[in-house]
């Protein structure tokens, strides 16, 4: 139809709100098409700030449409888009769950690999008892599509309250609010911005105070038990546009999202422990990067990686200072380790299709058969939700 063929294009332009407009149309005339929520929910996400919880249940039920056609192809792609929410929405354990689900239907998905490594490094460092251990999710979900009716009410040209309807799913209930001491935050920098998520549940928005300057911000809000969290970042790694830095609270973080002043610049920590680099940054905008490979958000303490570097790296003898260093959780990088062993381990076939498959790919895709990485390039295939791009000098 002519409105998912705009909300397609619209997607792939990078215009997230004309993408989730274009489609909620698309789905007022067609509201079983799997295609159309999996569009949806990718558009969804990729908003800034983003509508994870949106996002989350139209992948849900691109997932029950799926699999209600019985077609394996689909099903896969629609629990991999719910795979990639659950992500970011923090849900480790419920993430680590539905690729379980993606692998079944297609093994040869190539970013997997990726994503058990991601999800393994978030587990690795979170307490016990944290709520993103648990599995909670179910292989199919029962969320229902819209109804023709309620889809053509969430057009932007209705009712603020058909907005809302659009942009907050309704929950069942309010959520119980995070202790103090279970509060954590994550961090990624992509392009020109910094997002910070804090994860807590049920948090009043009345009740946030976010104070975002050009090199300090600040953060509080009340949490069980009549206690008060607060983050503090001062100096910050580099400085800010505070008037077009956002903040977004949702039933399950606070989300802020900190426009960067000088937008060529990697941050490589939140705050600056080095006044030099700060006054560097507030001086020049980074006009000395090269053109490299793309590179992705992360949370490691590293920063966004380097792949052609960690690539690189792979070749180097093994010693067992260097060893220590990557398995060590305080210093090292779990890529770099992950990476490293694998590597070492295998034989000459595995090695050169390794190389072949990580070079070329920029770090998208891992393939351990040399038969088949032989035969052709291997194409960047960034995760879902992400977009490959390069810097410009």
């Amino acid at each position: 139809m002519d409105h998912a063929k705009k909300a397609q294009d619209a997607l792939q332009a990078g215009q997230y709100d004309v993408s989730v407009a274009k489609y909620t149309e698309a789905i007022a005339s067609q509201n079983t098409a799997v295609s159309y929520y999996i569009g949806r929910s990718t558009a969804y996400q990729r908003l800034s700030p983003p509508n994870l919880e949106a996002a989350l249940k139209d992948a849900e039920i691109a997932v029950n449409l799926a699999h209600k056609r019985q077609k394996r192809e689909l099903i896969g792609e629609a629990q991999q888009r719910r795979a990639v929410t659950l992500f970011a929405l923090g849900q480790y354990a419920n993430a680590g769950h539905v690729f379980g689900i993606v692998k079944k239907f297609n093994e040869k998905e190539k970013t997997l690999p990726m994503w058990e490594m991601k999800i393994q490094s978030k587990l690795k460092n979170l307490p016990e008892d944290d709520e993103a251990r648990k599995v909670t999710a179910v292989d199919v979900p029962d969320t229902e599509p819209e109804s023709t009716s309620k889809s053509q009410s969430t057009t932007p040209a209705d009712s603020s309250t058909s907005k809302a309807e659009q942009k907050a799913p309704a929950t069942a209930g309010a959520p119980q609010p995070t202790p103090a001491d279970k509060v954590r935050y994550e961090w990624y920098t992509f392009g020109e911005s910094v997002t910070i998520s804090i994860f807590a549940k049920g948090v009043p928005k009345d009740k946030v105070t976010v104070e975002i300057e050009e090199q300090q911000l600040a953060v509080s809000f009340p949490t069980a038990n009549s206690t008060t969290y607060e983050l503090n970042l001062d100096p910050l790694f580099a400085p800010v546009v505070p008037d077009r830095s956002t903040y977004n609270v949702t039933p399950s973080k606070i989300e802020v999202i900190l426009k960067k002043a000088s937008s060529g610049l990697k941050w490589s920590a939140l705050e600056s422990k080095d006044e030099s680099l700060l006054q560097t940054a507030t001086n020049s905008v980074s006009a000395k990067q090269s053109a490299s490979a793309p590179s992705y958000p992360t949370s490691s303490r590293s920063g966004p990686k380097d792949w052609d570097k960690v690539a690189s790296e792979l070749t180097k003898p093994k010693d067992k200072s260097a060893d220590s260093l990557d398995d060590d959780d305080e210093g090292g990088d779990p890529a770099n380790a992950f990476f490293r062993k694998l590597y070492q381990g295998a034989d000459p076939d595995t090695r050169r299709a390794m190389m072949k498959s990580f070079q070329e790919s920029n770090g998208t895709a891992l393939s351990t058969n040399w038969a088949e990485v032989s035969k052709a390039k291997v194409e960047t295939s960034p995760p879902e939700g992400m977009e490959a791009r390069q810097w410009e000098a």
